[in-house]
């Protein structure tokens, strides 16, 4: 399988190389132990290249962050590809997060990317708020999905419940460094959806 846990930009700018450098290093080392010296040497460009295309580590941050959601959006459009069945929609939503644990990580997998920047990110910080939108989008699919076997409210109940059941299993296959807790995670899940 391809490295689709780490985000890779589509063309050889070098705003797309800075964004791939700091995407690896980020999530390999953590925001605030990855200068933006690293940044630009792991990139192959001059420091002038970075702020002619971010003007700001924070906005580097930002482009990461939002690359991480793309990346993980085209995982989970790839496993909705061929689903049949609201059931089955469900369980794609942990299958992306199950084929993000599963790819070949350069420096091991080490959780949600996304979580672990907002981790690092004072409270009210934007990079805060787009994580936090990435988290309610994922729950809003599963509740849509969900609506499709049940009412609204239901829908809204189990997707909240799925969505704790997702991230809670995804930090501890972070912690292991495997998706095993993923698959266990993803088990319950359709147990869940086989009770509505």
């Amino acid at each position: 399988m391809a490295d689709t846990g780490t985000p890779r930009p589509r063309t050889g700018s070098a705003r797309a190389k800075i964004l791939d450098a700091a995407a690896r290093l980020f999530y390999a080392h953590g925001m605030a132990a990855t200068g933006i010296d690293t940044v630009t040497a792991e990139a192959g460009v001059a420091k002038m290249s970075l702020y002619n295309n971010f003007s700001s580590k924070e906005e580097l941050t930002l482009a990461y962050l939002q690359e991480r959601h793309r990346a993980w959006l085209d995982l989970y459009r790839h496993r909705l590809e061929g689903t049949r069945t609201p059931r089955q929609r469900v369980l794609a939503v942990f299958d992306a997060y199950i084929d993000h644990a599963s790819a070949a990580h350069e420096h091991g997998f080490r959780g949600c990317g996304l979580l672990n920047a907002a981790a690092e990110l004072p409270a009210r910080a934007p990079g805060r708020e787009r994580v936090r939108q990435h988290k309610e989008q994922v729950e809003a699919l599963l509740a849509g999905h969900l609506e499709e076997i049940t009412t609204p409210q239901t829908a809204a109940r189990t997707a909240r419940h799925c969505s704790f059941l997702l991230e809670g299993a995804m930090a501890r296959a972070g912690l292991e460094g495997t998706p095993d807790h993923l698959l266990q995670a993803r088990a319950i899940a359709a147990s869940l959806v086989d009770t509505l």
